[in-house]
């Protein structure tokens, strides 16, 4: 089991506390309403949706009978999509919202994540509230007068198409009479659902769908990594396709193949889009600390400011909000565009993608060349247990003092020309090392020069 920022995560199966059973959902969800009603003691409706996980089904249940026990209406809107379910919380006037998700893990895995009254994921401080009730057990159950009730409500994900049709920068005609053809990867998840009625209404007409059955048993694994996408980067390889489209299980990320069956490079969604963005409304942009440094140079290119904020959705929004942005999100192919919403969406993403392709007519290769060329190389530090890691961080600083530091989660050093992001896990005793740089020859190797400097100080 893991407990993050993000939410409760865990192996369906085993022994309570140690994989995420019914005994624990149980212990969650009813930590979650008593912090609800803490804060709003007239709290009383939460929205519920799902991805298509083999375990959805049997942790709905669970999930949907302890709200109902805790005095909760449930408004159950079925096999949704994280940012379908967000948007649903505001729609519908809910107090919070569950997604029951585990992303991109593997099909054993499901997870809740915690949606506030704004369907956003709840702050750091929430969600250690929220865990800390769940350690104390502290829960009040509705007497049998007071128990909440079930509602389905299906037509969550028609809305959530309808919406982004409706929003200013997507221009439909131009994407139909592009006609471009497209295919589609959904993992066997809830992207089946609802990208192929997205894309219809979009006007593209060529759609070769895979794993677009709601199964949630994922023929590959799920992360939209070009590692796990030879299927549909060899079916575009065979010609007659202008671009691919791949979504993890609950839509949220976001990930393209150019038309010669290459990735677009995930780190370049968010990019992408934020220059049709500023290209017709300026404004700031905001993306964490991992994210490549391109955003940063197409922002600056606008005469607008980018800011970094800590590794994490929340945090990102919240960074947004601050500064005004226009645009942000997570170099993990993750588009928060706050003019719908502040929450990470594909649909989003789509959307303004295929719009800002139709208006440029150039092939998607040509499209990606037109952005500066950066690599991110990805390397850890394995430590013994007990190592005091933010000790090391702070030797990190003094020992790069004379470089731009940013230490709001962990450490980054921007060189002139490149840089490295150093965290530490919540959850082993490592240090995740992130570097970027113009090739990924010269990202490697600068991270790894500061991984040697690190050794040295261990």
């Amino acid at each position: 089991m893991v407990k993050s920022i993000s939410g409760i995560r865990g192996e369906i199966g085993g022994r309570a506390g140690e994989g995420l059973t019914p005994m624990d959902i149980v212990k969650f969800v009813s930590a979650y309403v008593t912090w609800m009603k803490a804060g709003n003691p007239s709290a009383g409706r939460v929205v519920v949706g799902r991805d298509a996980r083999i375990s959805g089904e049997m942790v709905r249940h669970v999930v949907c009978g302890t709200l109902m026990g805790m005095g909760v209406d449930v408004i159950d809107i079925g096999m949704a999509s994280t940012p379908t379910t967000e948007l649903a919380v505001t729609w519908l006037e809910a107090d919070g919202g569950l997604i029951l998700t585990a992303s991109h893990n593997p099909r054993h895995w499901n997870a809740l994540k915690l949606l506030n009254s704004q369907g956003e994921f709840l702050s750091a401080a929430d969600g250690n509230e929220v865990l800390r009730i769940a350690d104390a057990e502290d829960f009040l159950y509705a007497d049998v007068d007071n128990i909440g009730r079930y509602i389905r409500n299906d037509g969550m994900n028609k809305k959530h198409v309808d919406a982004v049709l409706a929003m200013n920068l997507v221009d439909v005609d131009a994407v139909r009479k592009a006609d471009f053809s497209v295919a589609i990867d959904c993992v066997n998840s809830v992207g089946g659902v609802v990208l192929p009625e997205l894309l219809e209404r979009l006007g593209v007409k060529n759609v070769k769908k895979l794993y677009c059955e709601p199964t949630g048993d994922f023929k590959h694994n799920p992360e939209p990594l070009e590692k796990n996408l030879g299927d549909i980067m060899g079916l575009i390889r065979g010609g007659g396709y202008d671009l691919g489209l791949v979504v993890d299980p609950d839509v949220d990320r976001l990930a393209f193949i150019d038309e010669n069956g290459n990735m677009y490079g995930e780190e370049y969604t968010l990019v992408t889009v934020a220059d049709y963005v500023l290209k017709h409304t300026p404004g700031n942009t905001v993306s964490n600390l991992s994210s490549t440094r391109a955003l940063r140079d197409v922002t600056l290119a606008y005469g607008r400011k980018y800011n970094a904020a800590a590794v994490g959705e929340v945090n990102v929004v919240t960074k947004m909000k601050e500064t005004g942005a226009v645009i942000g999100g997570e170099g993990n192919g993750g588009v928060i565009y706050p003019e719908l919403h502040y929450g990470r969406d594909a649909l989003v993403g789509i959307a303004l993608f295929l719009s800002h392709l139709a208006h440029e007519k150039k092939t998607v290769s040509e499209l990606r060349k037109t952005y500066p060329p950066y690599f991110i190389a990805k390397n850890r530090i394995d430590l013994k247990p007990g190592t005091d890691v933010d000790a090391i961080l702070r030797k990190v600083k003094e020992n790069y003092a004379g470089e731009e530091i940013n230490d709001i989660d962990g450490v980054k050093i921007d060189f002139p020309d490149k840089w490295v992001h150093l965290r530490k896990s919540n959850t082993e005793p490592i240090i995740r090392v992130y570097s970027e740089a113009s090739s990924m020859q010269a990202a490697d190797e600068i991270g790894k020069s500061v991984m040697d400097v690190i050794r040295k100080m261990i």
